[in-house]
């Protein structure tokens, strides 16, 4: 099990498919930074900091190793993420909440 002490969204977007940067502490030890929050064609997903290598391709620098680990990992995030936006006071696609 994954033991994530913080989830930070260090900033919330609603242009184009990048809808925010996270950060987020594992075990009150390890902090990852620039992991993103993508708005897909069906769902909202959850992208690993990656690096682009001479080849063009882009790796991730840090990722989960297990299923479960990735789902619970995109799980928290995610919440946390709906969370933010929810108190910023706009919809999950970035426009204004119609209250």
């Amino acid at each position: 099990m994954l033991n994530i002490t913080d989830i930070k969204i260090r900033k919330l977007m609603n242009e184009g498919r990048l809808r925010a940067v996270v950060s987020i502490t594992v075990d009150h030890s390890l902090a990852i930074h620039d992991i993103k929050v993508i708005e897909g064609q069906n769902r909202l997903f959850v992208a690993m900091p990656s690096r682009r290598e001479e080849t063009g391709i882009y790796r991730d620098v840090v990722h989960p190793i297990s299923a479960q680990g990735r789902k619970e990992l995109e799980e928290s995030i995610l919440a946390a993420y709906h969370q933010a936006v929810e108190q910023a006071g706009v919809s999950p696609d970035g426009e204004p909440s119609q209250d």
